[in-house]
């Protein structure tokens, strides 16, 4: 079972309980809506909740979507309602992907969506970057099937194409460098440098394939690699204010869940809550395209 950890002081004041509200009460908050309460810990002089989860309820894989449940689950609040936004035309094609053929021999199928003006503070950012962690370990099946890159849309220019080049065609900074990297070069110091052993799990999702695939924006600027790292050109922190989503996959339905569950859980903290705006996916060999997130369901 996936098990979360937040903070005590944060959860109790988002859950908006009473200043007497006890780790007895919570415990049986969670026994009775089907959720575990499985070890209290101190972490940097803070008490830590860790909490088992249901392993198909996603929704639940950080603080937003677990104190909104359990708000629903009293009668606290209503269940939400979601809106997407399909933007004017102009918009929509400034903002549009287009999926190029070759991507059918690697990961051919990409989700995207944006939140516009949002808020975050550090616990909310940090709170973002954990569920897609969450999210990579669980029903992502380690990147293997879906890989979500985040990006800071006011460093970006769209229209933006999803690609699959060799590697050596490939070119760019990642998050960790401090200077731009070839294709295998940079699996290979993923595979080697204390500072990127974490990612060094997922290299071989593509390392031995003859294209790897790539997201650039108008101006082939590299925004991600996936499923191993994003460029730190469109590196998002604490200040962003508009978010562009994107989930690279070889399962279209989890992708789709895996966008849902994001937009869902922070599209809270927009200048309009529960608003989403829609992106236009068009897959050039094909002709087909399709607006995401579908939140109808």
């Amino acid at each position: 079972m996936p098990v979360i950890s937040v903070e005590k002081n944060l959860l109790f004041k988002t859950l908006e309980v009473p200043a007497d509200f006890t780790e007895k009460q919570f415990d049986e908050l969670c026994f009775e809506f089907g959720i575990e309460l499985d070890e209290v810990l101190e972490e940097e002089g803070k008490e830590i909740y860790k909490i088992d989860l249901p392993a198909n309820r996603y929704d639940l894989l950080c603080l937003e979507g677990l104190t909104r449940a359990l708000r629903v689950f009293e009668n606290k609040e209503p269940a939400p309602t979601f809106t997407v936004i399909k933007p004017s035309a102009d918009v929509l094609a400034k903002t549009e992907l287009v999926v190029k053929k070759e991507t059918s021999q690697i990961r051919k199928f990409v989700v995207a969506a944006i939140l516009r003006d949002i808020t975050f503070d550090e616990s909310s950012y940090q709170s973002f970057i954990d569920l897609q962690e969450h999210l990579h370990r669980n029903i992502c099946r380690q990147r293997t099937l879906v890989s979500v890159g985040t990006h800071d849309l006011d460093t970006i220019e769209g229209p933006f194409t999803y690609e699959a080049l060799p590697p050596e065609e490939i070119c760019f900074k990642h998050l960790f460098a401090d200077k731009e990297m070839k294709g295998k070069e940079m699996l290979d110091w993923f595979r080697t440098a204390p500072e990127g052993k974490h990612i060094k799990p997922y290299t071989d999702i593509i390392y031995d394939s003859p294209v790897y695939p790539v997201v650039k924006d108008k101006n082939k600027t590299v925004m991600s690699l996936p499923p191993i790292i994003n460029g730190s050109h469109s590196k998002m922190s604490v200040n962003t204010k508009n978010v562009f989503i994107e989930a690279t996959a070889t399962d279209l339905t989890k992708a789709k869940i895996v966008l849902n569950t994001i937009c869902a859980m922070f599209s809270r903290y927009c200048a309009k809550p529960e608003t989403v705006e829609a992106v236009n996916v068009r897959y050039e060999a094909t002709g087909e395209q399709s607006l995401f997130p579908d939140m109808s369901t």
